[in-house]
């Protein structure tokens, strides 16, 4: 089994898509690393010799952020903006959507379930 970043990749799948597993990697960076290491993309995870595992995480090291520095970073900035208290920290405080969505209907994932109101009935 493969480990790179502190995440084993699973196995029986492309190369590519396998990448995708670490937290900070998409397909257009994963596609960038293997080119850069002169690994075929189409190659299973399975398949790799420790020589192109070695290579592939030393590209990943050098050149990308990932996992818990990548993660750190992000809470670091969202933590910042909420300090500062401009517009978008306020609405990360109050577990609003933060880039312009309506609230009236929908941003239910970001505010969560509906409250039932009390005392409000029909008669």
């Amino acid at each position: 089994m493969v480990r790179i970043a502190s995440v084993e990749l699973p196995k029986n799948k492309r190369l590519d898509i396998a990448l995708t597993y670490i937290y900070g990697i998409g397909r257009s960076s994963a596609l960038k690393i293997l080119e850069a290491v002169g690994v075929d993309w189409t190659k299973k995870s399975d398949d790799l010799t420790p020589e192109e595992v070695n290579a592939i995480r030393k590209e990943i090291e050098q050149n990308y952020k990932v996992e818990g520095d990548l993660r750190r970073e992000i809470t670091a900035n969202i933590k910042r903006l909420m300090e500062i208290n401009c517009y978008r920290g306020i609405r990360h405080k109050r577990h609003l959507p933060v880039r312009g969505q309506r609230t009236h209907t929908n941003a239910r994932t970001r505010k969560g379930p509906r409250r039932a109101i009390i005392g409000k009935r029909k008669k």
